[in-house]
């Protein structure tokens, strides 16, 4: 499937330009609302810390982290419209995808979940990248390379103890029999 690229603002009619700029200005905004709500709008009393109807709807088993999910998954909808490059949106999966992985743990990934902030850290990459893009995408590669690594060498881990013990397992029944 071949991408069409859309025009950038620089590129634009003036007229049409500065309607750009408004919408995605105003769409901006409304991401940064949902942000908030979900990862800081309520003040746990006698700390300084904040967590977000993102945490408290975790705790809903089976739905709960789902429609979290979805919700973090508008934003990173937001940020693909407004024409943020895959690695930058491939980083903000992963803030998500972890957090929705690690959420699947009942308390710890509720507990996670309120730390974490997948939300808020993808906020602060869409305007990373309204203000240093090459800055944003150098940093997003990296990231991204490294949790693909890491995947990678989980997997070989894991597959290499899962051979050991189908050895083991063999060798202990013909042993045995």
């Amino acid at each position: 499937m071949r991408r069409t690229s859309l025009p950038t603002i620089g590129t634009m009619p003036k007229e049409l330009a500065d309607e750009a700029a408004e919408t995605a200005g105003r769409r901006r905004t409304g991401v940064d609302r949902l942000a908030w709500w979900l990862d800081n709008s309520i003040a746990v009393p006698g700390t300084r810390f904040r967590i977000g109807f993102d945490a408290l709807i975790g705790l809903i088993p089976g739905v709960g982290d789902l429609v979290g999910t979805l919700l973090s998954g508008y934003i990173i909808a937001v940020a693909a419209s407004q024409g943020l490059p895959r690695s930058v949106l491939a980083r903000m999966g992963i803030n998500v995808a972890l957090e929705a992985i690690v959420g699947l743990v009942p308390i710890v990934g509720d507990l996670f979940d309120a730390a974490w902030k997948s939300n808020q850290r993808n906020i602060r990459l869409m305007a990373q990248f309204q203000t240093t893009p090459d800055a944003a995408r150098r940093q997003s590669r990296a990231v991204v390379a490294a949790w693909t690594a890491g995947v990678i060498v989980l997997v070989l881990v894991l597959g290499i103890v899962s051979l050991s013990l189908i050895r083991w397992a063999v060798g202990a029944l013909g042993s045995a029999g």
